[in-house]
């Protein structure tokens, strides 16, 4: 299925494009000219995308990815401005909070592909996908700080991936860190030359098709649940996963399947 979510007021090009193929969705942003600000307009729209996405059981993985030269640019800053009440402040950084938070809990990986420049709440997207591959001249920060805004929210996620000195230093300077240093702090998974972003996003993901369905749901909800958790807590909550997880029958083929030495073939129950 391929859809289109909330057209942007100034253009009649979709805000956000979705495309399905072979239990992938790739999921769009589409304001090129406004570098793909999160406007209150496109923060609506990907959560009503990931809503319907969470639904669908032929979805395996989901790739947030952008149009245009920029991955994306944080918050539109000319809606902030031409809404200066505490009110919309208040609504807008509460509704991107909760997109966020659907990230986590969405059932399916999420992989970023950051092909340019990912700043601010850009920066915090790509923390937030529980996977990122980027192509090697893309770069990130969090640059809100340069304009007297300091990146409360994208630290949230920052800090959640990479050493909180590193991710302090990046939120009080706003400076630019380059891809390969991205991933030495944590904040992505993979570099690739620009050329081969959709062949190493398309491996990754495949990588996750060739396991088990059900299990990628229970591990994915159990691993955000343990982080937030103290270590005996954490591990009761693992130990229990891994039991009902054993239960399942994509696991009882798995094992059979190793012991028998084939391939197993997994149903997603």
């Amino acid at each position: 299925m391929n859809a289109e979510f909330r057209p942007d007021a100034a253009a009649e090009a979709p805000i956000l494009r979705r495309e399905d193929a072979g239990g992938v969705t790739t999921l769009t942003l589409n304001r090129p000219q406004q570098f793909n600000a999160l406007s209150f307009e496109m923060l609506e729209a990907l959560i009503a995308a990931v809503d319907e996405i969470a639904r669908d059981e032929t979805v395996r993985v989901v790739v947030i990815a952008g149009e245009g030269k920029a991955f994306c640019a944080g918050h539109d800053l000319k809606e902030m401005r031409g809404n200066h009440t505490l009110e919309f402040q208040q609504r807008l950084f509460r509704l991107c909070g909760r997109f966020m938070m659907k990230l986590t809990e969405l059932p399916q990986p999420v992989i970023a592909r950051v092909h340019s420049i990912a700043t601010a709440a850009g920066c915090q997207l790509v923390s937030m996908c529980d996977l990122a591959v980027a192509a090697e001249h893309a770069r990130f920060a969090v640059s809100g700080i340069n304009v007297g805004l300091f990146c409360a929210t994208p630290g949230v996620g920052l800090s959640r991936n990479m050493g909180r000195k590193e991710a302090f230093e990046m939120l009080v300077t706003g400076d630019f860190i380059d891809a390969r240093e991205a991933q030495r702090r944590g904040l992505i998974n993979r570099v690739v030359p620009a050329d081969q972003l959709d062949e190493e996003v398309g491996r990754l993901a495949a990588s996750i098709l060739a396991k088990s369905p059900v299990a990628i749901r229970m591990g994915k909800q159990m691993f955000y649940k343990q982080l937030e958790m103290g270590l005996d807590a954490a591990y009761q909550l693992a130990s229990e996963t891994m039991a009902c997880n054993a239960m399942c029958e994509d696991a009882a083929e798995g094992i059979d399947a190793f012991i028998a030495k084939r391939k197993p073939e997994f149903k997603g129950r």
